[in-house]
């Protein structure tokens, strides 16, 4: 089950890293009209709700991770740099990549809690940071094409 559950996960986030390789650095500042939330800050953001879900949900210990997106709340404009933003979501690839590899095969129907969002088995919360990152991947693709 591990080995699908990480196939579902890899195929999902292409839709992610396909608008990240195409990014500029001057596109990280672009927002779709009074929108909140930059590109830059919504990288940032798929990228540290990765680390996390690694962390606390699916238990890997050695995850060191300040959400700063999370605590901020909203887009501050310091997510400028495209160097350090693909590092961290080079990082936070591997880093969930390895610990969804790492999961017992017969652990999906476990459940976790989070105050996030509450009590769910492993394999709803894998969908959740599925669809997590197409769903932001999906506002960057809008904003790149209308801002």
């Amino acid at each position: 089950m591990t080995t699908q559950m990480l196939q579902v996960w890899l195929e999902a986030r292409t839709r992610f890293s396909k608008i990240l390789d195409q990014l500029k650095e001057e596109d990280l500042t672009k927002k779709l009209g009074n929108a909140p939330n930059s590109i830059g800050f919504l990288v940032r953001h798929v990228a540290e709700v990765e680390l996390l879900f690694s962390k606390n949900v699916f238990q890997n210990a050695e995850v060191k991770v300040i959400a700063k997106t999370v605590i901020d709340g909203k887009d501050t404009g310091v997510w400028t740099n495209l160097g350090e933003l693909k590092t961290i979501c080079e990082e936070s690839f591997q880093t969930l990549k390895q610990t969804i590899e790492s999961q017992d095969p017969n652990s999906w129907n476990d459940l976790v809690t989070t105050k996030e969002f509450g009590t769910k088995t492993k394999a709803e919360a894998l969908a959740r940071v599925v669809t997590h990152a197409a769903y932001h991947a999906g506002q960057m693709a809008i904003i790149l094409k209308y801002a």
